[in-house]
């Protein structure tokens, strides 16, 4: 738990205390992968988080890859509230070198 100040607007103040759904009792810190030069001969994974037309953003994306000769892998979250399970984690770090992740209402 983290308390917060917020201001509210005319001069109003309010504290707050804000949970982290993470369960992460410290903060991690995470380095970013350094990204490829290039995306030729490689196999970028589509993970659609099961969010209402993620699957149509992601039908486009593919398409517009597919067309430039890039080779693409699917999956799919079984929920959008829940990270991902930890086997299909594993299956795209496996199969994939880089992920695009679609999020769309």
């Amino acid at each position: 738990m983290v308390a917060h100040t917020l201001n509210l607007g005319e001069n109003t103040m309010q504290q707050i205390t804000m949970l982290d759904p993470t369960s992460e009792r410290t903060a991690i810190i995470r380095q970013p992968l350094a990204r490829p030069a290039s995306l030729a001969g490689l196999t970028i994974g589509l993970l659609d988080i099961s969010k209402a037309r993620g699957d149509v953003l992601l039908d486009r994306i593919e398409s517009h890859l597919n067309e430039r000769g890039l080779a693409t892998n699917r999956y799919t979250k079984p929920t959008f509230s829940r990270p991902a399970p930890d086997a299909l984690q594993q299956k795209i770090a496996t199969e994939c070198a880089v992920v695009i992740e679609a999020l769309a209402d």
